[in-house]
């Protein structure tokens, strides 16, 4: 029995980055006697086991056969006669097939990975076992970014291949999800969604998205030219929030592609258009819902936000009042502060000095509402216990918080 420490755990420590979750293949055991060994197994369609103490994966080294279409067809081949080449050759990029021998302290590569890594190169493997995966399409995407490597042409031209046979059909919205979601959490998401774009990706799978680059702005606001590259800069402003945040700048001006030809390059109620339009991509790509409500907070208020500072009080108060709920849900303001920061630095020149005092109003006068109203409770009305509590009820109980916000 052989063991092994494999893929990114190994990458990373090439890079001269500290490993996180650190794998290891087993050659020439059986899973009886790993077992013996006080390894448990955990997995469903071939043996994987947790280590009785660390609790990290070992994986018997293993052959793969297609079965069929969809990524998880797939038949194992795991006796002990499979050696550790052949279980390097189903893997998906040389980068990610390095192995660390733990008695010899060294790093063997056995299919170029470590020229790969100096040269910044994402490069497949396999040719034949590389396109079994229509999930190594957005792998590919997701690497490339998050290593920040180039890819090679000829792993670039067969995933544009898997992409124009219409593979990533075969993915189930789950599958993508947590792609776009590692993206999200690696802070390279702008770069994920160009490198879709590059190999077809997107077409595919975000096609309002694609329509974006095509998509023309008024240069005067958007010096960029198109509501495509507005998109990418604004995600890239983002990359250090959350995810739902950077999700919600990817889809703040989806409603654009859907501008009728005969008002271009304006776009009068985009805003609209895409708060419809975000929740049909939601349900497609099955996100959760924090990422679908702030996704529809970005598409439906940023565009009033600017205008705060000259909004009446009567109606700032119905504006907060719709996007937090009844000043319930704070984290809906929040997250609009930060999308809308994002999106006026997301241009190709530098905001105003008007710009910026609009922004800097328009935060401080919603927290100043906010800090006010939020703390306010019906029964604080005067007369409370007489007044009827009918329609009339809730048009005298917004007077009232309009009263408490006039000072402001």
């Amino acid at each position: 029995m052989q063991i092994y420490m494999v893929g990114g755990a190994v990458r990373d420590m090439v890079l001269g980055k500290e490993p996180h979750d650190r794998d290891y293949v087993v050659v020439g055991a059986t899973p009886q006697e790993m077992t013996a060994l006080g390894y448990i197994c955990v997995g469903k369609q071939f043996p994987v086991f947790l280590h009785p103490v660390s609790k990290e994966e070992y994986a018997l080294a293993r052959k793969e056969i297609k079965t069929g279409p969809k990524h998880t067809d797939f038949k194992f081949v795991f006796d002990c006669l499979v050696t550790l080449a052949e279980d390097l050759q189903r893997r998906d990029f040389t980068c990610n097939a390095l192995v660390y021998d733990q008695l010899l302290q060294k790093v063997e590569d056995y299919v170029g990975g470590l020229r790969d890594i100096e040269q910044r190169t994402l490069r497949h493997i396999n040719s034949e076992h590389f396109v079994e995966d229509p999930l190594r399409i957005l792998r590919m995407c997701r690497f490339a970014a998050q290593l920040n490597f180039s890819v090679a042409p000829e792993t670039m031209a067969l995933v544009q291949q898997m992409v124009k046979e219409n593979m990533l059909q075969y993915l189930s919205s789950e599958r993508i999800w947590q792609e776009f979601y590692k993206a999200m959490k690696a802070g390279c998401f702008a770069q994920f969604i160009l490198m879709m774009r590059e190999c077809g990706a997107l077409q595919k799978l975000l096609p309002e998205i694609e329509k974006l680059w095509q998509t023309p702005e008024i240069c005067e606001y958007h010096p960029e030219g198109n509501s495509g590259a507005h998109t990418i800069l604004t995600v890239e402003q983002g990359a250090n929030f959350a995810p739902e945040i950077q999700f919600a700048l990817l889809l703040h001006d989806v409603g654009k592609s859907q501008t009728p030809e005969d008002i271009l390059p304006h776009h009068y109620q985009h805003d609209w258009r895409g708060f419809e339009l975000v929740k049909k991509i939601c349900k497609r790509l099955n996100a959760p819902k924090k990422f679908m409500f702030m996704a529809m907070v970005a598409a439906r208020y940023h565009m009033r936000f600017f205008a705060v500072p000259q909004m009446r009080r009567g109606k700032l108060r119905d504006f907060l009042a719709e996007l937090t709920h009844d000043f319930r849900d704070k984290n809906a303001l929040d997250g609009l502060m930060q999308i809308c920061r994002c999106d006026m630095y997301g241009r190709a020149e530098i905001p105003s000095d008007d710009e910026l005092a609009c922004y800097e109003q328009a935060c401080q006068r919603c927290e100043n509402v906010w800090n006010v109203l939020s703390k306010l409770k019906a029964t604080d009305m005067p007369n409370f216990a007489q007044l009827p509590k009918n329609a009339d009820f809730f048009a005298k109980w917004r007077e009232f918080q309009i009263q408490k916000i006039n000072n402001l």
